[in-house]
């Protein structure tokens, strides 16, 4: 995975599963990184990274924004909209509208902005109609990050998976279930895709862009769960009709969205060639990963065995 090619200083509000891998290649490429989480006990993790974190959620804004983003080059969102909009810009949105040395600035969004398409493809041009609450408030986030100077990129991102989550885990711990409705596909990222397109980004900016970031294979959620177990050598679980699953309201409502979601600016404009281009690929690397890290604790114990 290439590293932009300047260093510079990332601010992250929301330092949680993609922007921490972001973190970490960025780290390793001798960038500074600091942002925000939201309890105590992820600061002191993060603090292990070498990542500055300062505790920021709605009921807690950052007492001295100015001062934590002097000498930051970059700025990225990670977090989402909740029932009363934006948090980072309705309690910081002034301060950011004053940061004007920023060189580039990023918000993670979603596919969910472009709504149900019965299984139609969609790319960065298509209107935005989403058929939710949820889709609704990242719209009018997308809109107000687009009023910052710069104006921030968009990443709309698909179903994010990678190592520690993803359908080997959830197969692994017991808890897959393989729905099935007719027709329904979902797009999906490997998080270390994501990684590659945020960095790719902050060394060629162009500031109001939106991308779709997703792989080349958008698929059935009992498809993804099934080749999981085929990598882990179990039987699948049985195939269970959408109509009659027991899901959570939250969980239900994903399948409310059937579509194709095209890449094809990610390749173009940014140049980038996808580590996973489909979820197999992805799969098998975190299957390999694991198995990987089994043999080494096993010779780990084997060696002490006979020391």
């Amino acid at each position: 995975m290439s590293n932009p090619s300047q260093t510079g200083h990332l601010f992250c509000f929301g330092l949680g599963y993609t922007a921490t891998n972001l973190a970490r290649q960025l780290i390793a490429a001798g960038w500074r990184v600091s942002g925000t989480c939201r309890d105590e006990a992820r600061q002191g993790e993060l603090r292990e990274l070498g990542i500055e974190a300062h505790l920021f959620d709605r009921d807690r804004a950052l007492a001295d924004i100015d001062g934590l983003l002097t000498g930051v080059t970059h700025l990225l969102s990670s977090v989402p909209p909740d029932d009363r909009g934006d948090p980072v810009l309705d309690l910081h949105g002034d301060d950011l509208r004053g940061q004007q040395h920023l060189q580039w600035i990023g918000y993670l969004s979603t596919t969910g902005v472009y709504g149900d398409r019965k299984g139609g493809w969609v790319d960065e041009s298509s209107e935005l109609t989403p058929s939710g609450m949820r889709g609704a408030k990242r719209l009018a986030a997308e809109r107000q990050w687009l009023q910052l100077s710069p104006p921030a990129h968009l990443f709309r991102l698909a179903g994010i998976y990678g190592p520690g989550s993803s359908a080997i885990e959830t197969v692994q711990a017991g808890r897959a279930k393989r729905i099935h409705k007719p027709g329904q596909v979902f797009s999906r990222i490997h998080v270390d895709d994501i990684v590659q397109v945020l960095m790719a980004s902050m060394t060629h900016p162009s500031p109001g862009s939106a991308y779709n970031v997703c792989d080349d294979d958008p698929a059935s959620p009992a498809d993804v769960i099934a080749y999981a177990c085929e990598l882990l050598g179990r039987q699948p679980p049985p195939v269970i009709p959408f109509a009659e699953a027991e899901l959570s309201p939250m969980a239900r409502s994903f399948y409310d969205d059937n579509k194709r979601v095209s890449n094809d600016r990610i390749k173009r404009e940014l140049g980038i060639t996808l580590l996973y281009p489909s979820y197999r690929q992805g799969l098998e690397a975190i299957h390999n990963g694991i198995a990987d890290q089994q043999r080494k604790r096993m010779n780990g114990k084997n060696r002490a065995d006979k020391s």
